[in-house]
């Protein structure tokens, strides 16, 4: 292939300057149902709140249009993440602090998230919450749907979730609040974000 990408005269730090913030991507990861999604939703609203620009990627919105060639199998499944870390890395480059809430169940895919947008701007959160505590919740009905055979290779079921080493930041939602986990989420993620730590 022959490809070159163009040299911009605006860079990121100068992003990130314009915007007063350090552009981060904040990566929840998750068994379905534990609460990667409704956390994501309250942290953006509370950034929002006090002046920082995001965005909030999640697994339903980005399979309904980016991703909706894609199939629910081994390698669609990391094809998926593979481009929500370009996504991310793009988000990233324009100064933007992202949100990305995906069960991304492998090590390795994650890891390819980390390499693409960057080690220094990834923030991994596993949002912890016990199998049988998510199956109560089920709030799509597709533990349901997994358990009766109707979705084949689902994460907790019949496909293997591999837990984080060594997450920035692990939440046991089903001991915590989600008002308790927004607070220590909080707490992690404005130091690193805030523009005074340039």
């Amino acid at each position: 292939m022959n490809l070159h990408p163009i040299s911009t005269q605006v860079t990121k730090p100068d992003r990130e300057r314009l915007l007063n913030q350090r552009a981060k991507v904040i990566w929840f990861t998750g068994l379905s149902g534990s609460g990667k999604s409704t956390l994501a939703v309250r942290l953006e609203a509370q950034l929002h709140k006090q002046g920082y620009k995001t965005y909030l990627l999640d697994g339903d919105n980005i399979r309904s249009g980016l991703n909706s060639d894609l199939t629910f199998d081994a390698a669609g499944r990391s094809e998926n993440i593979r481009r929500i870390g370009e996504v991310c890395k793009l988000f990233v480059d324009a100064g933007i602090i992202v949100l990305s809430a995906f069960i991304s169940p492998f090590k390795s895919d994650r890891e390819k998230v980390r390499r693409i947008v960057g080690d220094e701007n990834y923030i991994e959160v596993f949002v912890n919450a016990p199998l049988e505590v998510c199956e109560q919740r089920d709030v799509k009905g597709l533990y349901r749907k997994a358990r009766a055979g109707q979705v084949k290779e689902f994460t907790g079921i019949d496909s293997p979730y591999e837990v984080p080493e060594n997450p920035d930041l692990v939440l046991q939602t089903h001991q915590l609040s989600v008002s308790d986990s927004l607070k220590l989420l909080v707490q992690v993620i404005l130091p690193r974000i805030q523009q005074s730590s340039i």
